[in-house]
């Protein structure tokens, strides 16, 4: 579903003759006076900040909605080569917004709101550059599939973690699908079945992010993930990427025959082969960073 949203976002794209501005983004609700989200890029590093601390930053359908199209905006130029997803205000994101939720909303409206939850998720995982979450603060339901969700999570040490939706009645079915994928399964099913939050460090023990950190150290270790991705070939990046998304879906035997075919594929590639070269020649690669083949 994700890939068909970014297949027909690129083409629309590359139709426009007036690319969509890179820095200073801002996406409105029309019930908000303040932008929902914030996007700026600089040296091939996007930001997308969830702006609406005053809701907790919950995840409405416009918060969703902005957050897509944050992505989703030229997200096949050479010019970005990772994403950092974080919020301001003490919360990350508090999940879905209750008030849309209720009955007077409908069926219709709810099922909009947890088809588009979807797509953000799985278009995270799709995109062909790294997402890196900077969480400084509580992260629950939604928002803890979130995090989930992106392919690295840096932590300050007060972050939390929780799936709190049973308690009000809505089990967090959705945000299960991210976090049964990241945690042993029975911690994945304490949360879901107490609501119960967890530590940033209890989180990194389980597999839920990648590094807790000093809260005066988050944007420098974040920072340096995030530029340790732009030296590296960006086809290579985004071939190796779509490839562990898929490899992760199948059977052993399945895995290791695809993953065996796109280490031939990479090896093809001109970049694949100028990283060879350097380092038989002891010397810095020279990326093109193109998905230009050396050989067939």
């Amino acid at each position: 579903m994700a890939r068909s949203l970014l297949c027909k976002a690129v083409g629309v794209l590359q139709l426009s003759r007036t690319p969509a501005p890179l820095t200073g983004t801002r996406f409105y609700s029309q019930t908000e006076p303040e932008p929902l989200t914030v996007r700026q890029q600089s040296n091939g590093i996007r930001r997308i900040i969830l702006n609406n601390p005053k809701k907790r930053n919950a995840l409405s359908l416009s918060m969703l909605e902005s957050l897509r199209e944050n992505i989703l905006t030229e997200a096949t130029s050479d010019d970005l080569r990772v994403i950092i997803l974080s919020a301001k205000g003490p919360v990350f994101s508090s999940g879905h917004d209750l008030k849309e939720l209720t009955s007077a909303q409908g069926r219709e409206y709810h099922t909009k709101v947890f088809h588009t939850c979807s797509e953000v998720m799985t278009l995270i995982q799709d995109i062909p550059v790294p997402v890196i979450a900077m969480v400084n603060g509580v992260a629950t339901a939604a928002g803890c599939q979130l995090v989930a969700s992106c392919d690295i999570a840096v932590v300050t040490e007060k972050s939390t973690f929780a799936t709190p939706g049973v308690n009000v009645g809505l089990f967090c079915s959705t945000p299960a699908v991210a976090i049964g994928r990241a945690v042993p399964r029975k911690v994945a099913m304490e949360m879901l079945f107490t609501g119960t939050p967890i530590s940033a460090h209890d989180a990194l023990l389980h597999g839920l992010v990648s590094k807790v950190v000093p809260e005066e150290r988050l944007e420098e270790e974040t920072l340096a993930i995030a530029q340790r991705v732009c030296e590296a070939s960006r086809p290579v990046v985004a071939l190796g990427k779509a490839t562990f998304q898929r490899q992760m879906a199948q059977g052993r035997d399945a895995a290791y025959a695809t993953a065996s075919k796109v280490m031939v594929d990479n090896l093809a590639l001109r970049d694949g082969q100028e990283g060879i070269r350097a380092f038989i020649e002891k010397r810095k690669p020279v990326w093109s960073n193109k998905a230009e083949k050396a050989h067939d």
